[in-house]
């Protein structure tokens, strides 16, 4: 498997879960600008945006521990322009949550750990 093909699935995966949880997904992928966020899901007032990690099993770094400080920045960066350029102006939406999903591929079970709030901004 490709490692585009592995985050598809990755994603896929985690956009089920979200799914699961109720949220609606809003989009996946979001471009903003050289900025990009994996998943946008919605529930009630809340909006999510969630960054999707994996990691074959001889990866020094784990998933989660991948997200460095640089990219927490680049989340940072991406969920604001979101907000103000999509969703500020939406009556119903009150506020947005970076979450990120780590997810492992073993033998033929996906394994998918949720962290809501990691990253704040």
């Amino acid at each position: 498997m490709t490692r585009g093909e592995l985050g598809r699935r990755a994603e896929l995966a985690v956009a089920d879960m979200v799914f699961a949880l109720g949220f609606d997904i809003i989009d996946r992928n979001v471009r903003l600008g050289p900025l990009e966020i994996d998943i946008v899901a919605r529930k009630g007032a809340l909006v999510i945006a969630v960054e999707v990690r994996t990691r074959g099993t001889g990866s020094l770094v784990g998933a989660f521990e991948s997200v460095t400080r640089r990219k927490r920045r680049r989340l940072i960066r991406a969920t604001r322009r979101l907000w103000n350029e999509r969703l500020a102006t939406e009556d119903t939406v009150e506020r947005m949550r970076i979450d990120v999903a780590a997810v492992q591929f073993i033998r033929r079970e996906t394994v998918v750990d949720y962290a809501e709030g990691a990253i704040g901004g």
